[in-house]
């Protein structure tokens, strides 16, 4: 009886930590990588920032850099690195790689993570819909090619959007 009994608490300890991480309060930070270099091979999948796309990375840097984010993530393309490493060498961190074309398990990843603020950057046709995921209301458009000065700020309480706001950086 005792053994069970035991099993019963650790089990309950258990999924009492597991509610407890999701229940945090979260401010989660997207945002779409800066200005991509203009190639002569325009097949080219993966292309680097431009010159722009790298003063708008460094911008980012400070603007972000206020809210000390504990988290950084970005799609597995060169400039959604390039456009999160500043963050993240600024906070002392990693960037995580997510798969955009799974937007519910990185959702999952960070509503289960006790960390309490992310960065997310991503691309105009993924952030829009990271940020309707998250409200739960298709509300954003993907982002038009020129527009890279949108961030984000999608405030939770207790696993719940309770603000939502969008900067101009």
């Amino acid at each position: 009886m005792r053994k069970y009994t035991l099993v019963l608490v650790i089990v309950m300890l258990s999924v009492a930590s597991t509610s407890f991480a999701q229940a945090q309060d979260k401010l989660i930070i997207l945002v779409r990588h800066g200005e991509k270099a203009e190639l002569e091979n325009t097949e080219n999948p993966d292309p680097e920032l431009s010159e722009a796309g790298k003063r708008r990375a460094e911008r980012l840097k400070d603007v972000i850099g206020r809210y000390r984010p504990g988290a950084v993530y970005s799609t597995d393309y060169r400039r959604t690195r390039d456009t999160a490493t500043p963050i993240a060498q600024r906070r002392k961190k990693t960037v995580q790689i997510y798969d955009a074309r799974q937007p519910k398990q990185l959702i999952d990843e960070i509503m289960k993570s006790e960390t309490k603020r992310f960065v997310v950057v991503g691309h105009s046709n993924t952030i829009p819909g990271l940020a309707n995921l998250l409200t739960g209301k298709e509300v954003f458009r993907n982002l038009e090619e020129s527009e890279f000065s949108v961030i984000w700020l999608i405030r939770l309480k207790n696993g719940k959007v309770t603000k939502v706001e969008l900067l101009d950086y």
